[in-house]
């Protein structure tokens, strides 16, 4: 019984600790026009260049399909222990790479900070964060633009 009541309030105690729920601070359509960028490119080159700068970046690439345009990759996993607890931390990203018309390709990101705690009786909890900071994504979309130039420039 002591156990059980052991248990009991060190996940109670861990669902305290969690941070609130995501409220998204911006629209779809304000996330968008930063997430998005078009590119006077090649869906081929567009795709090659967003699958470096993520590599670049430090992101391992968990899939990829040229065909959908859809790249989804994880920084590697921090972890933090504590008494009685376990939080690991990520970044989650995805790419979708669309071509609008020949040599016109748009590519729009996101990314996700990912929080798991566990504790040491097997209780588990997940925490997603999207990343609304508009200069993250303009730093990735501004990495994409010069691998494209690169790539088109170079050969």
């Amino acid at each position: 019984m002591k156990t059980i009541t052991t248990t009991f309030i060190i996940a109670f105690l861990l669902v305290g600790c969690m941070p609130n729920n995501y409220k998204p601070t911006k629209t779809s359509i304000e996330l968008q026009a930063f997430q998005s960028k078009e590119f006077d490119t090649k869906k081929k080159i567009a795709f090659a260049s967003t699958m470096s700068v993520f590599q670049d970046l430090g992101y391992l690439i968990i899939s990829s399909d040229i065909e959908t345009g859809y790249i989804a990759a994880k920084s590697p996993t921090q972890t933090e222990l504590g008494f009685g607890k376990m939080i690991m931390k990520d970044t989650k990203a995805s790419a979708f790479i669309e071509e609008l018309r020949p040599s016109k390709t748009k590519v729009r990101l996101s990314f996700v900070n990912t929080e798991e705690w566990s504790s040491a009786y097997g209780a588990k909890l997940v925490q997603d964060n999207p990343i609304e900071d508009p200069a993250v994504y303009n730093n990735a979309l501004t990495k994409i633009q010069e691998a494209i130039f690169i790539r088109t420039f170079t050969k």
